[in-house]
């Protein structure tokens, strides 16, 4: 288990595409159900997954190819092959919001209460496909010498580099079993905590960008712009400050007197904007300090989020079953 047998299965169906069509399919599935429980017009999310998904395909793969150019230059040809690998998860979220933007705009749906009806699917489609990186034997991480503790699969792989087995950190399966506990956050949450439409959706962009971008720190192939600057990392902190902006802004409306708050809020963004800077600029520290540094800084964010926003009675769930 630690290395995969083969990238295809039976011989000749790539274990990669296979895992994508699966977890899109579950996608559809559950955003399906929760539509109907929650009044939509029929089959909407059966119409929008067959302009979804291809979108949401195409932009994964442009913006790979976009920061990825040097691996394509020389065979442009081999763009199209996706069964190879290649996807990026920032790349398909851009296209598909925009995607889903024109979608309810030509639908005359909301906007919020769609993406919310989505996300948890998506979450789960995520922790699914990463697999395919498993059978591919990529999306890997740092290497690891034969006595680490860490050397045991799931949490490392063997990979063949050069004619050599190695043991690498299996960040694939840390970004699925985090996308795993984020589906299983939203489908809890939908029922007994969100209270305004969009909740779902901004909670999910601001746990995946603090899972992913502690992980990313520790993968070997991260698309690069320039030579330290790690594409993934920096959206993830841009995502996570504008998000928590907007909840605190929230609670500034509810209790604009709090001074817990506003000093919480102004230390966490100096944390946040120097690990912003050291993202930018790359930092000068060893790996496993900067990585131990933006997991505080994910776990901080991730509380002061939470603290933000606050209990939530029954009454104010919005997707609660009796408001169905």
């Amino acid at each position: 288990m630690a290395t995969p047998s083969s990238r295809l299965l039976f011989g000749f169906l790539p274990w990669y595409g296979l895992l994508i069509v699966l977890g899109a399919g579950l996608a559809i599935f559950l955003a399906n159900r929760e539509a109907n429980r929650l009044q939509f017009p029929p089959e909407t999310m059966i119409d929008l997954a067959l302009w979804l998904l291809p979108c949401g395909i195409l932009g994964a793969r442009l913006y790979y190819v976009l920061f990825s150019w040097n691996t394509f230059s020389d065979h442009p040809l081999s763009i199209l092959y996706i069964w190879q690998g290649g996807l990026a998860i920032y790349g398909g979220i851009i296209f598909g919001f925009l995607t889903i933007w024109l979608f309810c705009k030509r639908k005359k749906l909301s906007l919020p209460r769609t993406l919310d009806v989505l996300i948890p699917g998506v979450a789960l489609a995520q922790a699914i496909g990463r697999w395919g990186n498993y059978f591919n034997q990529e999306a890997f991480g740092l290497l690891l010498s034969e006595d680490s503790p860490f050397a045991f699969f799931p949490l490392a792989v063997f990979i063949t580099n050069d004619g050599l087995m190695e043991w690498h950190l299996a960040t694939f399966f840390y970004e699925s079993f985090w996308d795993f506990c984020v589906f299983l956050f939203l489908r809890g949450g939908r029922k007994h905590w969100f209270r305004k439409e969009g909740d779902p959706f901004f909670f999910y962009l601001f746990l995946y960008a603090a899972g992913r971008l502690v992980i990313e720190n520790l993968r070997t192939d991260s698309l690069m712009a320039g030579n330290s600057l790690r594409v993934s990392q920096l959206l993830s902190v841009l995502l996570i400050i504008v998000i928590l902006f907007r909840y605190y802004q929230q609670r500034r409306k509810i209790n604009f007197r709090s001074k817990l708050s506003w000093f919480l809020f102004i230390i966490t963004m100096l944390f946040d904007i120097l690990v912003l800077g050291f993202c930018a600029g790359g930092a000068s520290i060893s790996i496993k300090h900067f990585t131990i540094l933006l997991a505080l800084f994910s776990l901080w964010n991730i509380f002061i989020l939470f603290f933000f926003y606050g209990r939530s009675s029954v009454s104010e769930v919005i997707y609660a079953n009796h408001q169905a």
